[in-house]
């Protein structure tokens, strides 16, 4: 009987002995590497647009659609970069006799975040610019206004260039006076959109 169960612990031990030689010659393969959002990168945006007109009771709002551009910086998980951007947008509203839009923006911000391998979690702010239009009876005058902008948003690497995001933004154009409505008038927004990028 002992003989029998040394001999059997022997073969225990000999396969167990096989088996070790056989991983270190075949590791197992790495499922995870760490993903690299340093570089330029050009892509474009597509969402929706909630204004408020400053002293006034017309509330723009309406689809809009651009392009950004910037580049980033990684030190570890962190991440920095700047972008600029420049959007079109449908976004206007009749209230009595005013008819207010602001049919496009652009903005130059900087943006910081923390990447979780391929997710990024970001956070931006910045300079903002954009075009106002006020009509009344038939007549129609044109601003442009300088402003700020803030928001956040999350990217995800779908390859090692191309990623998708989804991004908010506060976008605040400061006021500017009109001579159809005799008032100072701006535009305070709320831009909710969808993006894809390409990074070199």
């Amino acid at each position: 009987m002992i003989r029998v169960i040394g001999a059997a612990a022997a073969s225990a031990m000999a396969a167990g002995a096989a088996a070790a030689a056989d991983f270190e010659a075949y590791p197992l393969p790495v499922l995870t590497q760490a993903y690299s959002w340093i570089g330029p990168y050009m892509g474009g945006h597509f969402g929706y647009q909630w204004d408020n007109t400053t002293h006034n009771p017309t509330r723009p709002r309406g689809i809009a659609g651009g392009l950004q551009g910037g580049y980033n910086w990684q030190n570890g998980a962190f991440v920095f970069g700047g972008e600029a951007d420049l959007t079109r947008s449908g976004a206007n509203d009749t209230f009595a006799p005013w008819k207010f839009s602001n049919p496009w923006f652009g903005t130059l911000r900087g943006r910081a975040g923390y990447g979780f391998n391929n997710i990024l979690v970001y956070a931006t702010l910045g300079f903002a610019f954009g075009g106002g239009r006020a009509e009344f009876a038939g007549i129609s005058e044109g601003k442009t206004h300088l402003g700020w902008a803030a928001g956040g948003g999350m990217e995800v690497g779908l390859t090692s260039a191309w990623s998708a995001r989804v991004e908010y933004l506060f976008v605040g154009l400061a006021d500017r006076p009109y001579g159809l409505t005799g008032l100072n008038n701006g535009f305070e927004s709320s831009v909710l959109r969808l993006g894809v990028s390409y990074r070199f």
